[in-house]
């Protein structure tokens, strides 16, 4: 398995902190340019600082996910500033909070699908054919491997349908030199993971990187592929 990529486009959503901030630091450390997200660029500073030693080319946007005309705005503004994103890295997404299955509001549901599933699939569907266009893209939806919590299923609902899309897309692709995959950062301790979860955020990396990272792999390529970062934890690659 080739892993490259430096010097291409990458936008990743939700970049001001936790999972996000940390691909956003792997790539960078690879060499690849970035556009960071936010619900507003203000909340970039940290992020921000941590990229400042670095040598690549990092650019901003911002936007709600629960609003279809930002994310045209932010994602046209994205491709604008980047001359063409290459790498598309979906990792934004809410948590409603916990509640007893049969008690979730229709709106805990809502939320969720328009944050965690439809934006995504907008994104995607604007991103995807101009990588089309240009013969290269890696697109990354980052999943949840949550199972058993009813009482979080506004959330892993969206997670089950966030993995049918991206493995429809990967069959779309198929052959064209554009990959779609999927990236289960494990259970970190983030604001959305919360304190009592298993891992450390930084051990998403170097995991979380690969299905960015992939060469042209040909037939062989991964597609509509599960990558867990964790799986990857402590291994050294260059």
């Amino acid at each position: 398995m080739t892993l490259h990529n430096a010097n291409k486009w990458a936008l990743v959503t939700g970049a001001s902190r936790g999972i996000g901030q940390q691909i956003a630091q792997g790539l960078a450390a690879r060499g690849v340019n970035l556009v960071l997200h936010c619900s507003r660029s203000a909340n970039q500073s940290a992020t921000r600082a941590l990229l400042k030693s670095s040598a690549v080319q990092v650019k901003s946007v911002e936007g709600l996910l629960d609003d279809p005309e930002a994310i045209s705005a932010f994602v046209a503004e994205a491709e604008a500033l980047s001359g063409g994103i290459d790498i598309l890295y979906n990792n934004a997404a809410v948590m409603a909070p916990a509640t007893p299955l049969f008690d979730t509001p229709q709106v805990d549901y809502e939320k969720s699908f328009q944050v965690n599933l439809y934006s995504v699939i907008q994104i995607c569907a604007y991103f995807a054919p101009r990588m089309l266009s240009r013969g290269f893209g890696r697109i990354v939806n980052v999943t949840s491997g949550i199972k058993d919590t009813p009482q979080l299923d506004a959330y892993s609902l969206t997670k089950a349908a966030l993995d049918k899309y991206t493995r429809d897309l990967a069959i779309e692709l198929q052959g064209t030199g554009v990959l779609a995959n999927l990236l289960d950062p494990g259970w970190c301790r983030t604001d959305l993971g919360g304190p009592h979860a298993t891992n450390d955020v930084r051990s998403v990396l170097p995991g979380a990187l690969i299905p960015a990272m992939l060469g042209n792999e040909g037939a062989e390529a991964p597609k509509g592929v599960l990558f867990v970062a964790q799986d990857y934890d402590g291994v050294d690659w260059p």
